[in-house]
């Protein structure tokens, strides 16, 4: 198959391990094997003496039950296991469409949720888009139903949404549960970050909500161990989870045990490490907001309710492309501009997931004064 280039990682390959100011990860804080091992009374031992043949390709047995356990409704025999959520999306997407297929996307989203789309002679995609009413950002499921054609297979979303942040309500979850069983159309749902509710109203998983829902989750984001690469879908379409692993074979086989050990630790633990990156982002959530208010004519900031990344508009005139270029070239400073998302505006993302934001927004100010924005 030929697909295009992935822009943001393409972006990160240039910035991610040079650029010693990050402000727009889309993870959340990690931490050291040993810090993780030492949540478990024996872990330690146990990690040492792990073996170190292949593992099964559905994913271990214990693991599988573990992520079932974040689900209202879910057993071990609806997860799947990935190399990372990458995997999982990519298998998904090749295994659902086909030539004269037609895919909506929520939009902005993770390229790869469209791009296989993109690659498959015929098969067309419509973005959904998520809007900027001037204050807040904001989806409309009328214009969701209006994109619905015969041919519409998936409906791709991804909740809390990244670049944005913006995250589905309870009440809007069912109700694009709702359409989809309507339609008949299979549901993907990216909830990689779902856990780290700023507003204190949890969220359903989506699959919690529609059989031919696939919901999307890793360790990576809200747990802050992407270092691990495991990632699973969860979902009561046991056909399509069949087909999925079958694509596997021809991608990982199967993952890590030494990551699958890991993130048995992290997932007994689940609650612990979510709060520990809730916390880390609230208190950059108050920093960066002081901080934007200190410069109401350079920035318009976007309200974070849910997740670690936030997507805030430049106000001044210049492209937003060339002031995120600016600030990694004069301070290392490392923003993503809204055209790696394709999109010809004056968006950037901003990640609050990490312990080193205060220093990296001192370097951001410093920026600012220096090059004379302000």
């Amino acid at each position: 198959m030929k697909i295009n280039d992935f822009k943001l990682e393409c972006y990160f390959g240039r910035y991610e391990f040079t650029a010693p100011y990050l402000l727009t990860q889309s993870d959340c804080e990690s931490m050291t094997i040993k810090e993780l091992l030492s949540m478990e009374p024996g872990a330690e031992e146990k990690y040492l003496n792990q073996w170190l043949g292949y593992t099964e390709t559905w994913g271990d047995p214990e693991l599988r039950r573990l992520i079932a356990t974040l689900y209202k409704d879910m057993t071990a025999d609806d997860v799947l296991v990935f190399h990372g959520a990458q995997e999982a999306i990519f298998g998904y997407m090749n295994v659902l469409l086909n030539e004269g297929d037609h895919i909506i996307a929520m939009y902005p989203n993770y390229q790869s949720a469209y791009e296989v789309a993109n690659s498959i002679p015929n098969c067309e995609f419509s973005k959904w888009y998520i809007k900027d009413d001037g204050t807040k950002w904001t989806v409309d499921f009328d214009e969701l139903e209006a994109l619905i054609r015969p041919n519409t297979k998936v409906i791709a979303v991804c909740s809390p949404n990244n670049p944005t942040g913006y995250t589905f309500t309870n009440a809007e979850i069912k109700q694009l549960c709702e359409i989809c069983r309507k339609h008949d159309i299979y549901l993907f749902s990216d909830e990689v970050y779902k856990g780290l509710e700023l507003d204190g109203n949890k969220r359903e998983w989506m699959a919690d909500n529609y059989d031919k829902c696939a919901s999307l989750g890793v360790m990576s984001k809200a747990y802050g161990l992407a270092g691990l690469r495991v990632g699973w879908l969860v979902s009561k379409d046991h056909e399509t989870l069949e087909k999925v692993v079958k694509f596997k074979h021809y991608m990982s086989i199967c993952d890590s045990a030494p990551s699958e050990f890991l993130s048995k630790i992290a997932l007994k633990h689940s609650d612990e490490l979510l709060e520990r990156s809730i916390q880390i982002i609230k208190n950059n959530l108050k920093l960066i907001d002081e901080f934007f208010d200190r410069y109401p004519s350079l920035f318009e900031k976007k309200p974070l309710t849910c997740g670690p990344v936030a997507y805030h508009k430049l106000l001044i005139d210049m492209p937003v492309k060339d002031f995120c270029q600016l600030a990694v070239d004069k301070k290392g400073v490392l923003f993503l501009p809204s055209d790696i998302y394709g999109m010809n505006d004056q968006y950037f993302r901003m990640g609050y997931g990490r312990k080193g934001v205060p220093e990296s927004l001192a370097k951001f100010e410093e920026f600012l004064i220096e090059e004379k924005f302000v």
